[in-house]
């Protein structure tokens, strides 16, 4: 067969790929495309790993007593290899009993997004489609990513893009703007990844051209390693969770100094009267001013009065991470970044206002022309049955039950079938432990997946998926200038098939097929999409090629847009041609909308509210702990590659291992009333004091002889299973205080590293 070469694309970026007699034996990144030469050079182990499913596979009890076995088994009973006739006869029983005997909200369809850069063998809308085309199921809605931005920001601007899609770009950034604050930092691990992939990794050189023109930065975050190196930025390292405290005081220092945009306020807000009436103090006797948050965030008020100096003049740009919406009243930091821009006066301006996401994902800014990457249609789903996507823990344990969100109330099925394709719930779900006692409820779960994931091995039916390695897909990001051809590399490993034909094949089973693939296959599902991206390109006046062509060459270069994009710039020039899809057309400082919906978590316009769990309320020997993305993976993807055997690691501030007897590369325990982890310290300056930083990622593992110990280090096993309010009822995990401790091994017990 000899050596092939061909382009292909991951979440961490194109690649270029070497085939050998039919083997992937290396991959290196796409040439001038700034990937991450460690992350892409593992696919061939990515690929080949150990973990590797071979066949279908059923839980033994379940092959015996099928839904009569109950839960208790799962991760626990052997899982037993079966043909997959076997496994697809099983699979169509129980979705037609369970469908039959307790209706289609009973089955679950479970996925999460960054299974595959692929646009086609995209597994969540793979998975939809099919449950949709079956009979109906029990979706997810919004996202762990900014599921409360997404809630709260079509009440402020009227729609989600400012967090899902526009963004002011970079290079406009660089040319115009005197100074960029980041809220949550610009973390330079986080430019690695972009959902779709991504063929320029451009967020370095623009922070550079942004540096020598002399833009001044300053990153306000817990963590040094929010700030990119060499950066030489001002710092600000408060407590976690009281950026909303930071910025409703800035904005109140505008208000004594008379710096607000009264005029801006007067024509783009709706109810800044009232926002500025609760900043004076006027309902709670509390001025929310520079004293007062420095009280709150523990840090020096001269810090804070600093940083108002550096930013009452000149273009400014605000930016928050999106990690600051995933805590308790994660909705206030991403208000009070609107407001705090209206009252500058700068939101529309090129270099000015605000944006979401810059250190979150490496295409947020990109200069792309957004829209040409093209999507599988969904199925309009018969059950019209879904629940925010963090609660669906809640959901399995409390059928019945009902919950307030976004001004409706949802009430949950009683889920009886889990059918999970596309993602690893025991990674980013929250209380881990929780979800373990949840997960033996269903009668029936479901999984796809290429490897032997905790999620997997916890499944009573498990059929093995190909890797994007091992199909024709095309990918992209609408964030990103190129749109990618993802040819098939290799023939699928062992029994390995891909989603689409399994759901093909389960869909013939059930007298669904049409329904389904619509009587195409995979190629001309891909000419079809293609198409799509052709007929847009006619509309914007550009010449699409064909798709001979474009799969012949492996990519296509989106033409740039016209002028870099600013958010809100149409707005801006003139707000009664182009009106936000607000009530009243304009940014809604105060929403009466919300205030409607009287919820006492969620108020209608931005606030500080105390967290829950947070160092402001810790007790003795607390600490918070904030979980980040890993170093050099996606999320828990990748870890099948690791070659060390030992816990992830959990940064701590030298004088708060000090105190608890800690040293630089100890095996240590964190813990508190949900459960406890291993990791390994490290110890240094990089987090300030009563804050530990520990990545989420490991395949969670729990200890058999220790109760509630998981060994690998994955801190979710710590974070609350808690919402951020009625309004978003999205994740919380960032407010969560733990303790820390040397860990004591039994001397029979192998060394971690």
């Amino acid at each position: 067969m000899g050596v092939r070469r061909r382009t292909s694309l991951s979440h961490w970026g194109a690649f270029e790929a070497t085939v050998e007699d039919g083997r992937l034996v290396a991959a290196r990144p796409w040439a001038d495309g700034g990937a991450d030469p460690q992350m892409i050079g593992v696919w061939p182990d990515l690929v080949y790993s150990e973990s590797r499913i071979d066949r279908p596979h059923v839980r033994e009890g379940f092959l015996r007593d099928r839904e009569r076995a109950g839960g208790e088994g799962r991760g626990r009973e052997r899982m037993v290899a079966v043909d997959w006739d076997t496994a697809l006869a099983l699979v169509a029983e129980q979705l037609q009993r369970v469908h039959a005997e307790h209706g289609a909200a009973s089955v679950f369809g479970g996925s999460y997004g960054w299974s595959s850069a692929g646009r086609f063998h995209h597994a969540r809308t793979q998975i939809r489609r099919f449950l949709a085309a079956a009979g109906g199921f029990t979706d997810q809605v919004g996202n762990y990513s900014w599921g409360a931005a997404n809630a709260i920001l079509p009440h402020i601007l009227g729609d989600a893009e400012a967090v899902s899609g526009a963004a002011t770009g970079w290079e406009t950034i660089a040319a115009e703007s005197d100074v960029v604050v980041a809220f949550g930092g610009l973390n330079p691990k986080n430019w690695r990844v972009t959902s779709g992939g991504a063929g320029h990794h451009h967020m370095p050189r623009h922070i550079a051209e942004a540096r020598r023109r002399g833009v001044k930065f300053i990153i306000v975050s817990p963590f040094a390693g929010d700030c990119p190196e060499g950066l030489d930025a001002t710092f600000v390292a408060p407590r976690p969770n009281t950026d909303t405290a930071i910025m409703l005081a800035l904005a109140h220092q505008a208000l004594v100094e008379g710096r607000p945009d009264l005029s801006f306020l007067e024509r783009y807000t709706e109810g800044h009267e009232a926002f500025l009436d609760y900043l004076r103090g006027a309902a709670d006797g509390v001025p929310k001013t520079l004293s007062w948050a420095a009280g709150l965030c523990d840090v020096p008020e001269a810090e804070l009065s600093a940083l108002w100096r550096t930013i009452r003049q000149g273009r400014v740009m605000l930016t928050a991470s999106w990690s600051l919406q995933r805590a308790d009243h994660g909705e206030q930091p991403f208000w009070a970044l609107i407001a705090l821009a209206a009252m500058l006066g700068q939101i529309g301006l090129p270099g000015g206002g605000f944006c979401f996401g810059y250190g979150s994902l490496n295409g947020v800014g990109a200069a792309a022309r957004r829209g040409f990457v093209p999507a599988m249609e969904g199925l309009p789903n018969p059950a019209g049955s879904a629940v925010p996507v963090a609660s669906f823990i809640e959901a399995f344990l409390n059928p019945g039950g009902q919950i307030p969100f976004n001004g409706r109330t949802v009430v949950f099925p009683d889920v009886r079938l889990v059918y999970w394709a596309g993602g690893n719930p025991f990674h980013h779900a929250q209380d881990l432990f929780k979800l373990e006692a949840a997960w033996r409820r269903p009668e029936a779960i479901i999984v796809h997946e290429p490897w032997w994931t905790s999620t997997a091995r916890r499944a009573d039916i498990v059929l093995p998926a190909t890797t994007s390695a091992e199909r024709n897909d095309l990918g992209g990001s609408s964030r990103d200038p190129f749109v990618f051809a993802m040819p098939k590399l290799i023939e699928p490993l062992a029994e390995a098939r891909d989603d689409f034909v399994i759901f093909r094949d389960l869909a013939d089973r059930l007298g669904c097929r049409t329904v389904f693939d619509e009587g195409l296959d995979e190629m001309q599902w891909l000419r079809r999409l293609w198409a799509k991206t052709q007929a847009r390109g006619g509309r914007a006046g550009l010449d699409i090629p064909s798709f001979e062509t474009f799969w012949k060459d492996g990519l296509w270069a989106v033409p740039a847009p016209d002028a870099p994009e600013v958010l809100l710039e149409a707005y801006r020039r003139d707000p009664e041609a182009h009106p936000l899809k607000t009530p009243s057309g304009r940014i809604e400082l105060f929403s009466r909308v919300i205030a409607g919906f009287a919820y006492a978590d969620a108020p209608p316009h931005a606030v500080w509210r105390e967290p829950r769990e947070w160092l402001g309320a810790a007790r003795d020997g607390e600490l918070h702990l904030v979980t980040n993305q890993p170093e050099k993976r996606l999320h828990s993807q990748l870890y099948q590659t690791r070659r060390k055997n030992a816990p992830e690691t959990v940064e701590i501030n030298r004088r708060d291992a000090e105190a608890r007897g800690i040293g630089d590369g100890d095996v240590v325990r964190l813990w508190n009333e949900r459960g406890a982890c291993l990791a390994i310290a490290r110890v240094g300056e990089r987090v300030r004091h009563g804050v530990l930083v520990m990545p989420t990622g490991a395949w969670f593992e729990p200890d058999e002889q220790a109760e509630r110990l998981e060994v690998n280090g994955n801190p979710n096993v710590l974070t609350a299973d808690r919402r951020t309010s009625a309004l978003g009822q999205a994740c919380a995990a960032l407010s969560a205080l733990v303790r820390i401790e040397p860990y004591r091994r039994d001397e029979s017990k192998s060394e971690a590293d």
